[in-house]
């Protein structure tokens, strides 16, 4: 755990140390507020929720996320710290959860900083203050999802800008396999268990699901499983590199 602690810090370190955390949460946040007030006509909904706010994370994320993965572990293969890293008499899936936690966190400091839209619903309404809990919660499960996609893709290249388009690419078709538009793609010909099994892969599926305050077991399983796999394979990577 001290190790964990120790990598942690540094790489929450080395996001704030550079431009990129604060672009970052100043983008998102600004993203944030221009499409909940905008484009999710927020007040011309005329209902005091944060429904418009959520609905347009899974798109955010699709984005910004990758631009917080791809340095990683593409960083560390460019620059040729990874040989250093891996010297550390630490187990690699330490150093792999260290990096992932530290990444999940910063985006979870990205999240806190859009309270004053959660005050701005409580002043004009009142609001279902569960279902918005939920919905963060929701959100953050979600964005570790992607962010252990990006941090598995980082693994296998030292450029970060593939990093980035592989991890948007990947992260795009999981969001989109329950969109009605691939489904009726799949649906003349594919059996069924294929158009369920599709629809069970999609993050917008779950994340829907859990922004309508469901706090459904099964959602919280599949992005953990989802972080799990994509993290397991990541070590497995690293451990070949750590090999050769």
């Amino acid at each position: 755990m001290n190790n964990c602690w120790v990598i942690i810090k540094r790489e929450l370190g080395a996001y704030f140390s550079t431009p990129l955390a604060y672009v970052f949460i100043v983008i998102f946040l600004a993203l944030s507020g221009a499409l909940t007030f905008f484009m999710g006509a927020f007040f011309e909904r005329g209902q005091a929720d944060l429904n418009s706010f959520f609905s347009f994370h899974p798109w955010l994320y699709l984005f910004l996320i990758p631009a917080v993965s791809m340095r990683l572990w593409a960083e560390e293969r460019k620059t040729g710290t990874i040989e250093l890293l891996l010297t550390l008499p630490t187990p690699t899936w330490v150093i792999v959860i260290g990096k992932f936690i530290a990444a999940w966190a910063f985006i979870g400091i990205a999240l806190v900083l859009t309270f004053p839209l959660w005050i701005t619903v409580n002043f004009l309404g009142t609001p279902d203050n569960g279902v918005i809990i939920a919905s963060y919660l929701g959100s953050l499960i979600m964005a570790g999802g992607y962010l252990a996609i990006g941090s598995c893709l980082s693994a296998v290249t030292k450029n970060q800008v593939i990093a980035f388009i592989l991890t948007a690419v990947v992260c795009f078709l999981f969001l989109m396999s329950g969109v009605e538009l691939v489904q009726s793609f799949f649906q003349g010909w594919a059996p069924s268990f294929v158009l369920e099994a599709l629809a069970s892969m999609s993050f917008l599926t779950h994340f829907n699901t859990i922004v309508r305050g469901v706090i459904d077991l099964r959602d919280v399983v599949f992005f953990g499983s989802i972080i799990g796999v994509f993290l397991y394979i990541n070590a497995a990577i690293i451990d070949l590199t750590r090999g050769s």
